[in-house]
Formats: structure tokens, sequence, C-alpha cells
């Protein structure tokens, strides 16, 4: 069952990735658009991180550039968490930076795990140059 199981792996990874960048717009489109629901009033930080919220986001769901976007955006969540809701209290659930925590640290293991093979950082890696015999997806290529 595990084996069969771990194959699938590298397909829930790219699911974690698409779903978590799906979310992560939203908040991006309440605070440019007021939609699904109504932002917060901006100032010059709330437009910055609007900006990478929906750039990100759509980076993140195309699987382009996964490692980097993906460090820029788990830095994000930390400071929007000491920022903006730390002060408020120590405890997460008291001053709603659970979600802040929790997308910093999906982003942290999409930085270490990469995009999955539902990706345009895959669809890169795997592509041999033309007249190149040799799939550049094997174990040698892969670091194994």
């Amino acid at each position: 069952m595990t084996t069969s199981l771990e194959r699938w792996a590298p397909y829930g990874l790219s699911l974690l990735r698409i779903v978590a960048a799906l979310l992560f717009i939203e908040h991006g489109l309440e605070k440019f658009f007021g939609f699904p629901a109504a932002g917060p009033t901006m100032s010059l930080l709330l437009w910055i991180q609007a900006a990478i919220e929906l750039f990100g986001g759509a980076a993140l769901i195309a699987g382009a550039w996964t490692r980097p976007v993906a460090f820029i955006l788990c830095g994000d969540m930390a400071a929007a968490y000491f920022i903006g809701h730390f002060p408020r209290s120590f405890y997460p659930a008291v001053n709603g930076g659970d979600s802040a925590i929790l997308y910093c640290f999906v982003f942290l293991y999409l930085v270490l795990a990469g995009s999955g093979p539902w990706s345009v950082d895959e669809a890169a890696l795997t592509r041999s140059p033309p007249g190149d015999a040799t799939p550049r997806d094997t174990p040698m290529r892969r670091g194994a």
C-alpha cells in the first residue's frame, strides 16, 4: 500500500502547490478588487502585499520559478505574521495569524521540495534539447 501511495506523492505536491496558490491569490484579490469580500483599508504596504500575493500566486499556479517564488512568499508570510498579527497576541488563534503561519510553512516546503510534475519548472527540466539523445530526467540529472 505504501509503495502505491508513494507513486502519487509528486502529484500530491503539485496539488498542494496549486491549491495553496489559488487560496493565496484570493487575499490579493480582496485587497485590490474587494473580491470575494471587501479587503482592508489600503496602505502602501498592503498594495505591495497584494501585488506579491497576486503575482506570486500566479507564478506558483503555473509552477514557474517555484523555488525562488516560494522563498519570497515564505519570507513575506513570516513578515506579515510578525508585523500584522503577532503584536495583537502571542497566540495565532487569537491574533488571526494562523493562516499566515500555515502559508509560511507550505511555501518553505515548496522551496525544499520543488514544484511537482504538473509545472512549467518540471517541463523545462525534463525537456531534452534538440539533438540530445539522453533524456534530462535521469538519475544523474536529478543528482541521485
